[in-house]
Formats: C-alpha cells, structure tokens, sequence
C-alpha cells in the first residue's frame, strides 16, 4: 500500500533526485563540482531527508550510486508514470510561447536520465541527436535562465 511517509520510499525519492539535480549541476553548470565537493553535496542533502524520518542516507557519489543501484530490482515503468512522462514532456501545462524553452529543457532532461530509466519510462534513447540537439539546447537554455537571474531587470537584447 502506498503511503507518502514510507521511509523505504522517502529515500528513493530523496536519491533520486540528489542524483538527478547533481548530474544536472555537473553537466550545465559554468563551474562542475570537483569530486570532494560533490561528495558534500551529497552529505548536505541529506538534512531534508533526515529530518522527514529518511535513514541510511548516502553521503558520498559513490554511497548515491551504491544506492540508486540497490532500488533498481524494485521499479517498473507503470502505466501512470508512463502516462506522467508523456503529459510532461508532450502536453505540459504550459502557454504556447513557454513551450520552446520547456522542451528544450526538457529534452536536456530526458537526455541526463540513465539508460536503464529512459527504458522504464518507454522513452527514446538517440545519443546522436541528443549530443547534437538535446544537450546543447539544454545548455542555451540555462545559460538564458542564468543571464535572466543575473540580470533581472535588462531587457534581452
């Protein structure tokens, strides 16, 4: 029975998304962490986590990679979470003129997410494409986002 509050379940999603917001940082960010600082990122992570009742958190990229890995034999791509990534990615809630930025990070997203995931999700794995399309979309994407947030009140030129 599902129940948010499920410990077993909390840490999933606590290292899911540590996972996912490090790969993220370490792919488009102007500076990438080194692997001691990523290693703290991991370890400062886990105070949400912790504190909502999560226990045996990893601390380390190795420790995230150990566990992401021991969860694997227990997820399925569910009709539901199939149906979620399709709204998301295909029929997003969003005005026609946010749509070209969304999708581009979008696809940068879908781009970052492990193989094994992509194929849960019935999602299309083309490295070529990706390299050439997805990713450096991504790329001017949070570039623009990072110009926006440094300079809130210039007009793009």
């Amino acid at each position: 029975m599902y129940a948010a509050s499920d410990p077993h379940l909390l840490k999933w999603v606590h290292i899911a998304e540590a996972d996912s917001f490090l790969r993220t940082h370490q792919r488009y960010a102007v500076t990438p962490l080194s692997a001691a600082e990523a290693d703290v990122y991991v370890a400062q992570s886990c105070v949400v986590a912790t504190r909502l009742g999560v226990i045996d958190l990893p601390t380390t990229v190795a420790e995230l990679d150990d566990a992401i890995e021991s969860h694997r034999p227990e997820l399925v791509g569910t009709p539901a979470a199939k149906g979620a990534a399709r709204f998301l990615l295909v029929h997003p809630p969003l005005p026609w003129s946010a749509r070209p930025g969304y999708g581009a990070l979008a696809g940068a997203a879908v781009a970052l997410l492990p193989p094994w995931a992509r194929r849960h999700l019935a999602l299309p794995q083309l490295p070529p494409a990706e390299r050439a399309i997805a990713l450096p979309l991504g790329g001017a994407a949070t570039g623009v986002i990072r110009w926006a947030l440094q300079h809130p009140h210039e007009p793009p030129r």
